[in-house]
């Protein structure tokens, strides 16, 4: 598996109204995120999903954006500010080789790993530690883009999710994709 960062700018790219066409952030987290929960996003970027899961966790819920890139949180901080969303968003800057969740342990309802498992240099890692940081019954959507991740590749992530504790639920098509819907036991 590619373990290659996506670098700052392309950031720009990935927030770009073109990248809606193909991915409308609301119709992906409809079926998951609600008003009041605890959503976990690792690899915001600068927030394509992000904005869309403020609005739908509302001024009860939260949710927990953590990248390895400072630019990329910036910019995110940036756009959800001016969105008027930035009180429900905890922007967390995270080590290479940990998401450093420890705070959370057993306080998340859903975790978006949209894109991002591949370029973790750990990736048993990074489903032990969402995990740890899930509730009992939290949904985890896994999104990898095909082309950067094969089927045997994401075979094997689908084990290490399952030696972390959580089980395949659904299998939901999102275009370009190879997804899964994990649910913690």
């Amino acid at each position: 598996m590619s373990h290659r960062v996506c670098p700052w700018w392309i950031g720009y790219f990935l927030i770009s109204p073109l990248r809606g066409l193909q991915y409308r952030p609301s119709d992906i987290l409809a079926p998951f995120v609600r008003e009041g929960q605890t959503v976990l996003e690792p690899g915001p970027g600068m927030g394509f999903f992000s904005l869309e899961l403020a609005r739908r966790v509302g001024a009860s819920g939260r949710i927990i954006a953590i990248d390895i890139q400072q630019k990329m949180l910036d910019r995110l901080k940036r756009r959800a500010a001016k969105a008027g969303l930035l009180d429900r968003i905890d922007v967390r800057l995270a080590s290479p080789d940990s998401l450093g969740l420890g705070d959370l342990a057993g306080r998340i309802d859903f975790t978006l790993a949209f894109a991002v498992v591949h370029e973790f240099p750990d990736a048993a890692r990074f489903f032990r530690e969402v995990a740890a940081a899930s509730k009992p019954g939290a949904l985890l959507l896994l999104a990898e883009p095909k082309g950067h991740v094969s089927d045997s590749d994401f075979r094997t992530e689908l084990q290490l999710a399952s030696s972390a504790g959580f089980e395949v639920v659904d299998r939901p098509t999102i275009k370009r994709s190879l997804t899964a819907v994990l649910k913690k036991a």
